[in-house]
């Protein structure tokens, strides 16, 4: 059977897997085996994986506001002058930074991300377009790929945004930072030592603090006041700290660590020499903080992917299943009464009419009179096929009123659509006993299939501890 170009896409992925993570490979394995049980339901196309919804490579996110020094920390933590730098706002795009190597840098359009399932932002444009209109067509104004040859970004994948206010942004620009942050390993908020105002942020601070107060992965943000140097004449850091810590709470979040930076190359002019090592001591210490984040991210890697194949399995079953399951319900209690109302209204009119008129008489000397049992078959045999295609036809005429509704309701993420796909598939099939609630292909088989599938994601993180752990401190030949 030919595979789709997005099941090649998946295959070869396996494949690297294999040679540079084998335990993340068998990860693959079982995002294929959940993509089987979602077909089979309706949820998905042959042209769409769960595999492809996630980065398989650690990702830094750098948001934050305008001019606070994200693209001087990128260029400093590559080595080399990749993303223009002022302190004005210069780039409006979303820039992903992967390893290239080439000696020189290269740029390639938003297309690259938009249509490559091994990067961030694969199919972004469909998910923009549906919500404005025209935009996704517009994908290579809002991103754009970088590489370059920094031996820092093998193996992970950086993101640098335009300066955020959230009150200005576009609403594509809004659907992007949200997407960055839901697939980002770690994400660095920056804000700007030198405009120590937060309370005249109120917006910007909602959107990027605010919403993250209730994520389960809310440890992967860090909030980095760069710029620090900028208080070297107060010599006033801690206040100025206070100052967003105070907003940040005011904001819901109570916890989370500020780091606090500044570039040595961009960096103030320092007078008092204790000021400034007291400044440069901080820094170093804050900025190793960072690194080590950095390097944990392939070990926090594998522990994401694992339980987002989890996540997705349990939000198949316990969110996606029972949704159809009530949409079919709801579609039995529309035919039900739909077809009531019918074959009640034809029933009542049949009564009156054979009460009120000589019908039957004249049958009896028709020519057909000499076979009244074969004229009876067949008036009988007819009457069950036009009221057979009759019912059918009010059925789907229920379903189908089911079905627009599943098709305006907002619903977060996709599931609207992979709602709507599934029930879509049932009103294709021909099943009577529409009333059980039983979707099409939910057989005892699958759901067992898909509990095995939830439960193997703990297998898979004993796997994983076993790489990376030694409780009882001895080496794997003593294990």
């Amino acid at each position: 059977m030919a595979r789709t170009a997005t099941e090649e896409r998946v295959k070869r992925l396996k494949s690297h897997l294999e040679r540079e993570n084998p335990p993340l490979a068998e990860v693959v394995e079982h995002f294929q085996e959940l993509d089987a049980v979602a077909r089979k339901l309706g949820f998905m196309t042959t042209d769409d994986s769960y595999a492809t919804q996630i980065s398989w490579w650690p990702v830094v996110a750098v948001l934050g506001t305008f001019s606070a020094g994200k693209s001087t920390f990128l260029n400093e933590y590559l080595g080399l002058p990749l993303q223009r730098t002022g302190n004005q706002a210069v780039d409006d795009k979303f820039t992903v930074i992967c390893y290239g190597s080439d000696d020189e840098p290269k740029q390639l359009p938003g297309m690259a991300l938009d249509s490559d399932p091994r990067l961030p932002f694969y199919r972004i444009s469909e998910a923009i377009e549906s919500d404005t209109a025209g935009e996704g067509k517009r994908i290579d104004s809002y991103l754009q790929l970088k590489t370059c040859n920094a031996d820092v970004l093998r193996g992970k994948i950086l993101i640098d945004s335009p300066g955020f206010d959230a009150d200005k942004q576009r609403n594509a620009t809004l659907l992007i930072t949200d997407h960055i942050i839901g697939l980002s390993d770690l994400v660095l908020v920056f804000f700007d030592a030198r405009h120590p105002e937060p309370g005249a942020m109120t917006d910007t601070l909602e959107h990027l603090v605010a919403n993250t107060i209730n994520r389960h992965d809310s440890d992967k943000f860090l909030y980095i006041l760069n710029q620090i140097d900028n208080t070297a004449r107060e010599d006033n850091p801690e206040e100025v700290v206070a100052a967003w810590q105070r907003a940040m709470a005011q904001s819901g979040l109570t916890a989370g660590r500020f780091y606090r930076i500044y570039s040595e190359q961009a960096a103030s002019p320092i007078a008092d020499n204790q000021v400034r090592e007291r400044l440069r001591a901080k820094r170093d210490e804050d900025l190793a903080a960072i690194k080590s984040r950095f390097q944990q991210m392939d070990v926090d890697r594998a522990y994401r992917i694992t339980g987002l194949l989890e996540q997705s399995g349990t939000h198949l079953r316990d969110v996606l299943i029972p949704e159809l399951i009530k949409a079919r319900h709801t579609w039995f209690r529309r035919a039900r009464w739909l077809n009531g109302v019918v074959f009640g209204a034809m029933i009542i009119a049949l009564a009156y009419w054979s009460i009120t008129s000589d019908l039957w008489d004249g049958f009896v000397f028709t020519p057909l009179a000499a076979f009244p049992g074969l004229l009876q078959w067949l008036i009988g045999g007819g009457v069950i096929v036009v009221l057979g295609m009759l019912y059918s036809r009010l059925r789907l005429m229920a379903g189908r009123s089911v079905l627009r509704k599943l098709k305006r309701d907002n619903r977060p993420g996709d599931d609207g659509k992979r709602l709507a796909m599934a029930f879509e598939k049932n009103l294709a099939s021909w099943r009577p006993n529409v009333a059980s609630g039983r979707p099409d292909g939910w057989t005892g088989r699958t759901q067992r299939k898909l509990d095995t599938l939830i439960a193997s994601a703990d297998v898979l993180i004993q796997k994983f501890n076993d790489r990376f752990t030694r409780p009882s401190g001895r080496g794997d030949e003593e294990q």
